[in-house]
């Protein structure tokens, strides 16, 4: 499984989604975390990245949102304790367990 991490330098929430990608990689020998910085609108554009950090799985950005911009931008993500700058680990290994 090949996640890739994408984020752009104006936003530190991308540190924690790491973190988390990081200790799920430890768990699961099958996965590959890579990261891609954005760093120009047009290149947002071209990769459709709606926010650091996005995480796709295979491609497939698990919590998109089709009503959220193209841009430079912080994304939020909605947890269960509310909304924050990164989804949590155990939003992480479900999204991952998706078909």
């Amino acid at each position: 499984m090949e996640i890739v991490l994408q984020y752009f330098d104006g936003c530190p929430n991308w540190k924690v989604a790491q973190e988390h990608l990081e200790v799920i990689a430890a768990e699961r020998p099958d996965i590959t975390v890579t990261r891609q910085l954005v760093e120009t609108f047009d290149q947002a554009e071209r990769v459709g990245f709606r926010g650091s950090p996005s995480i796709l799985v295979d491609g497939s950005d698990p919590f998109a949102d089709s009503d959220a911009g193209i841009g430079l931008a912080c994304r939020i993500y909605q947890t269960p304790d509310g909304p924050t700058g990164a989804p949590t680990l155990r939003q992480l290994r479900a999204a991952l367990e998706r078909p």
